[in-house]
Parts: C-alpha cells; sequence; structure tokens
C-alpha cells in the first residue's frame, strides 16, 4: 500500500500551514477554505475507515488467537 496514516497526518498539517498563511486573501483564501473543508471530509472517512479496519482484525486476533495490524495502518520503522 502507497499511502499510510501518517501520510494523511503530513497533508493534513500542510493544508493547516496554507491556511495560515497571512498573505492568503480574497478568493485565493476562499479556494484554500473549500479545499481545506473537501480534506477534512476526505480525512475522516480514511481514518473512520481505519477504525473499522483495526477493530474488524481485533475480532479476528480475538477468536484465532492471532494478533496482526491491518496494513493500512502500519507505521514503518525508520531506518
Amino acid at each position: 500500500m502507497k499511502n499510510k496514516l501518517n501520510d494523511l497526518n503530513n497533508h493534513l498539517f500542510e493544508q493547516m500551514e496554507r491556511l495560515n498563511d497571512d498573505d492568503l486573501t480574497g478568493e485565493d483564501l476562499n479556494m484554500e477554505i473549500k479545499r481545506a473543508k473537501a480534506m477534512s471530509s476526505i480525512a475522516s472517512n480514511i481514518v473512520s475507515n481505519a477504525a473499522l479496519a483495526l477493530e474488524a482484525q481485533q475480532y479476528i486476533d480475538e477468536y484465532s488467537g492471532h494478533v496482526r495490524v491491518p496494513e493500512m495502518i502500519k507505521v514503518e520503522e525508520k531506518k
């Protein structure tokens, strides 16, 4: 899987930095606000999906005796 929740976190912080730009005004600011709202909506869906995957895996682990983290929420160790 290419994208991880860490990537989502980075995108959201980048968006927050764009919104915090004091030079952004008028139509540019309005477009950035619309973009931020769209990103927030999509991010909420991604987080909900990851939470559901984790919950499902926890049920599987409970009944199978194996412990595993869904691929979409794994955090890679830095080398």
